[in-house]
């Protein structure tokens, strides 16, 4: 005899109750780690920074950090940075330009398979991964359907266009501070 009963689903309706931090995948909620330590932090702050300093003259396109991004009413997620462009919402409803997800040991596997595939599926340009305990970084660039891994960066520039506005990343900058 079998018990099994079929995992409850929830949809934004619910999650917009919850008390906590959580994401939401197929709906199924995902607690979100404790606090991220400092190094996560950081690293995030600096990106962050890099990003606003880069878009400053392209108008339409904001940076923001953890700020939800609802994607159906079973889907949402919470980047921890995401450049948005012509959002009226005080959530985001359209794909980020760009999403930067920062490492943590208990997101890593998350964040390297489920997210890339569903930031991928929603046809962001650009996702990012970057680790603050090795200082790397990982970019992949949708290219057509599929993201293209553009390589591993640590000191390196890259280029990418947001909008009409063109950028250079330079993860030299980036991880400055942190190198000992």
């Amino acid at each position: 005899m079998s018990y099994a009963m079929e995992i409850e689903r929830y949809t934004y309706e619910d999650y917009k109750l919850w008390k906590g931090d959580w994401e939401m995948i197929d709906g199924l909620p995902v607690a979100m780690s404790p606090s991220p330590m400092r190094d996560h932090q950081m690293v995030s702050l600096y990106f962050a920074h890099l990003l606003i300093e880069l878009l400053e003259e392209c108008e339409e396109c904001q940076v923001v950090n953890e700020l939800d991004y609802i994607i159906d009413d079973e889907n949402v997620l919470r980047p921890d940075i995401a450049v948005i462009c012509n959002e009226e919402h005080d959530f985001i409803i359209k794909p980020p330009k760009v999403v930067v997800e920062v490492l943590s040991p208990s997101t890593a596997k998350r964040d390297e398979k489920t997210k890339l595939y569903i930031y991928e599926s929603q046809k962001i340009p650009y996702y990012i991964i970057v680790d603050p305990k090795t200082l790397v970084a990982k970019i992949y660039k949708l290219d057509g359907k599929e993201y293209d891994f553009q390589g591993v960066f640590t000191n390196e520039k890259y280029s990418l266009k947001v909008e009409e506005c063109e950028i250079e990343i330079d993860f030299q900058r980036v991880f400055k501070k942190f190198k000992k």
